[in-house]
């Protein structure tokens, strides 16, 4: 499944008024990290997660590493923040149809 720009438009609405759920320490990514994005996921469907690094390549790389590993889909990126969508058993957000 992929997200259409319409969904994505609709995800974007949903996450404005969200606060970073996880923040990336000074470890980095590590699995306790990639395991906190997966409950909240799985809990909250849509989150924000905080990247704080100056080098956009690596900042790029950590993006798609947590896309990747929670098999979410990503909504957008602004700056520091990551949205990441995964919808749970139990669907809560209802995605408006292509």
């Amino acid at each position: 499944m992929t997200l259409t720009n319409k969904q994505k438009q609709y995800l974007k609405g949903l996450a404005h008024s969200l606060k970073p759920v996880v923040q990336l320490g000074a470890n980095g990514l590590t699995e306790g990290v990639i395991a906190e994005i997966d409950q909240a996921l799985s809990h909250h469907e849509l989150i924000k997660v905080k990247i704080p690094s100056d080098d956009r390549d690596e900042k790029s790389l950590i993006m798609d590493a947590i896309v990747g590993e929670t098999k979410s889909y990503k909504v957008q990126s602004i700056g520091h923040v990551l949205v990441i969508y995964k919808p749970s058993k139990e669907s809560v957000i209802v995605l408006p149809k292509k």
